[in-house]
């Protein structure tokens, strides 16, 4: 049991709540390496196919605590360097995760908290929030996120959040592509609801999970070892247990294997 995160299981649905209402969900050391376990166990998991990752009170994470911060002024070069991967650990790991994460931000998301928004594959935020990298404004650097901002949203976009350091709202998040969609506070769990469960039958796991893979590796290469990497990945599918199940599925008017209803059961 952790005193960070709960963590539940509704079918196929793998949903992690941060857990520091008081702190407004601040991201420290303890709660990212227990972030990175429960993302571990989710990807292990055979029985779940989607992650969900949501914050209990009335924030989604306010980035930094206090005494995180209060820390990082005393702390030595290589301790800053210790502290800064793992949280750098913490968001590759989001990013490059087998299953598709879905971030349902009931609240604030600032600092690493909206990058921690940002890096799930798809981002539900209540109309009510509040969103932004407000690193600058104290003196710091967004780094670590920029990496994936600035992938995520182009440079011209990135510099607008980044360099002003302001806050934004949910639609406005919503316009500039740093999230999904913005929605009603009232309807925000059954908008991620009606997507985990979308993904969870309407898609294969092993078709999702390579797809993921590319997504993460194409932007670093050129158009020819790209359409290289490309082929190879396309050919490799072609001999998966899933795609050899889907096709058949579909020559014969069946549903594929992974289409099921909520209770497991073939639809």
């Amino acid at each position: 049991m952790s005193d960070l995160l709960e963590v539940t299981t509704d079918a196929q649905v793998r949903t992690i709540r941060l857990d520091r209402p008081e702190k407004r969900n601040a991201l420290n050391a303890a709660l990212v390496t227990e972030l990175k376990a429960a993302l571990s166990d989710a990807a292990d998991a055979e029985g779940v196919r989607v992650v969900v990752l949501t914050g209990n009170g009335s924030s989604f994470s306010a980035g930094a605590d206090l005494a995180s911060l209060k820390e990082l002024r005393s702390a030595s070069p290589r301790e800053n360097e210790r502290d800064s991967r793992h949280l750098a650990e913490l968001f590759r790991q989001i990013y490059v995760h087998p299953k598709p994460i879905i971030a349902q931000v009931n609240g604030h998301a600032i600092g690493g908290g909206c990058g921690l928004a940002a890096v799930c594959d798809f981002s539900f935020v209540s109309d009510d929030a509040k969103l932004g990298f407000s690193e600058v404004r104290i003196g710091f650097v967004p780094a670590i996120v920029m990496v994936f901002v600035q992938r995520k949203l182009g440079e011209a976009a990135a510099r607008d959040l980044l360099l002003r350091g302001r806050l934004v709202t949910a639609a406005q998040a919503s316009e500039v592509g740093l999230v999904s969609r913005a929605v009603s506070a009232s309807r925000l769990g059954d908008e991620v609801h009606d997507l985990a469960r979308e993904l969870a039958t309407e898609t294969s796991g092993s078709a999702v999970a390579m797809t993921k893979r590319m997504m993460a590796q194409l932007p670093g290469m050129g158009l020819e070892e790209g359409l290289d990497y490309a082929v190879q990945m396309n050919a490799f599918a072609r001999s998966t247990e899933d795609c050899q199940a889907g096709i058949d599925a579909f020559l014969n008017d069946e549903h594929p294997p992974w289409k099921r209803d909520e209770e497991g059961a073939e639809a």
